[in-house]
């Protein structure tokens, strides 16, 4: 097992730097429409040679993510709906044509 502070050293010797980031809440949005969200994760930055990597590391809940705010704000203006009803309106249909025009009736 390493002791923290060799550990640091051979890190410093490699030209690695690394930093703790005070996150208190972190939302990874996965390609599937999908949201990984870490509460009170560990969070680090570590630098080598020019290049920044991200070591994410906590419990995390998967949610939906739920239709994109552009396209939310999109349905509002042209129907004058409110948020909730335009987010309603873009779960229910696949296209932002459909919610719009579901709105729009």
């Amino acid at each position: 097992m390493f002791n923290p502070n060799n550990m640091e050293k051979m890190m410093k010797q490699m030209g690695m730097d690394m930093d703790e980031v005070p996150a208190t809440r972190v939302v990874v949005e996965t390609a599937d429409g999908k949201e990984l969200v870490f509460e009170s994760p560990e969070l680090n930055k570590i630098s080598v040679q020019g290049q920044e990597m991200f070591q994410l590391q906590g419990d995390y809940t998967e949610q939906d993510a739920g239709p994109d705010q552009e396209d939310v704000e999109l349905v509002m203006e042209k129907t004058g709906a409110s948020e909730d009803a335009a987010v309603q309106a873009l779960e229910e249909h696949d296209d932002l044509t459909d919610a719009i025009m579901s709105l729009s009736e």
